[in-house]
Order: C-alpha cells, then structure tokens, then sequence
C-alpha cells in the first residue's frame, strides 16, 4: 500500500517538481490532514535516483511546513479561543481530524513549555500541525515562531528525507530505524537550541556588564 502511495507521490513531484512539494507540505503543515511521511520520502527517494537535489527536497519540505504552520498561526490568532474550541466540536473538524482533545492537548503543551513547544511540537505526531495553534492564541512573537518551527520542521524533514534516499519505498525497512534516527535528530536540534540560548544569555551578561562598567565611569 505504502510503495503504491510513494508511486503516485513521484509522478507528481516528476510532474511539478519542488514546487509540488512546498505545496503538499503547506497542506500537511495546516489544518488539512496530510501526513509527510508520504511526500518527503518519496521526493527523497527520487533525489536517490538523481532526479531531485535532496537539499533542496529538504528545504521546500521546510518551506512548505512553515508556510502551513504560519497559516494555522494567524487563524488562530485572528478567530480567539472561543472559535478554535467550538470548530473543534463541529463534524467538518472531526473530517479534517481535529479535535477538542487535540487542541486542548496542544495547547497544554504550549502552556507548559512556552515558545519552546513550537520546536519540539513539530516532532511529535498528532501535535505538529495543532502546535502552531496555541502559538497563535498566546500571539507569540512572530519572529520566535517562525525560528522555532523552522528549526523543528528542518529536522523533522531531515529525519524523513534521509529516511526516503537511503531506504527508498520499502516501508519496512525505513521504519526500523525511523524511532532511532528522530532521537538523534531530537538531540542535535535541542543541542542547536541550548547552544543559542547560551549565547543570548552571555551576550546579555556581557551587554549589562559594559552598561554597568560605562555608568560607574560617569
């Protein structure tokens, strides 16, 4: 079923290139269900192939993510809480696989862990498309967010794309190692994370130290 799926998703990116991609994962990145084991791979495969550039099969998977977690950021923020939780309720929601249960669990995770969720949320299946909700609710800074959610859909798209151009269509093989290599790329992109964190903060010390040192001169 997987490699007749993986098919049909290479003759369009044969078709459309890596604009079929961005598009395809604008989708799957909204409120519209669209898992994106069933698009990066596939292009990932083709870049195997030498058909596509797999860094570039990347980026336009980054890309796309972006695009749909920015969408979902601003309808959440322009419709409020209220709406987002009674849509939720609605049959049209439940066809598009959101529900109360979902948001509700989203935005827990938001609550508890602060702009950081929209990083480790785009790892996490049943929560990387709901994370950008709760983002948009709280109004995040747009600039954060979009950090954020780069970084996580860059690793996200990484860990399917290698997934795709070493073991190809063969859903059997590549999901064995599939739980392994998220580890490692959860791993190096928390390390990415506190590295930066480290930074902001020293770069801040340092800032308040040359404040102080200029205010005893005067």
């Amino acid at each position: 079923m997987f490699s007749a799926i993986a098919s049909f998703f290479m003759n369009i990116f044969s078709g459309m290139g890596y604009i079929g991609i961005i598009v395809l994962m604008t989708i799957e990145s909204s409120f519209i269900p669209f898992p994106s084991e069933i698009v990066i791979p596939p292009a990932a495969y083709l870049a195997q192939k030498g058909e596509m550039n797999l860094l570039l099969v990347i980026l336009c998977g980054v890309i796309g993510s972006l695009l749909g977690a920015l969408i979902n950021y601003f309808l959440a923020a322009t419709l409020g809480r209220t709406f987002i939780y009674s849509f939720a309720k609605t049959k049209l929601a439940k066809i598009l696989l959101i529900d109360e249960k979902g948001v509700k669990k989203s935005e827990d995770l938001f609550n508890k862990n602060g702009i950081i969720s929209t990083f480790f949320g785009r790892l996490i299946p049943g929560v990387r498309q709901l994370i950008s909700i709760p983002a948009g609710l709280a109004k995040m800074n747009i600039i954060s967010f979009i950090v954020f959610t780069t970084l996580g859909a860059a690793i996200w798209n990484t860990i399917l794309a290698l997934l795709g151009y070493f073991f190809g269509a063969n859903e059997n093989i590549w999901r064995t190692y599939y739980k392994e290599i998220k580890i490692i790329g959860i791993i190096i992109g928390v390390a990415i994370v506190v590295y930066f964190i480290f930074k902001y903060i020293n770069n801040k010390s340092k800032k308040t130290k040359i404040n102080n040192t200029e205010n005893k001169i005067e």
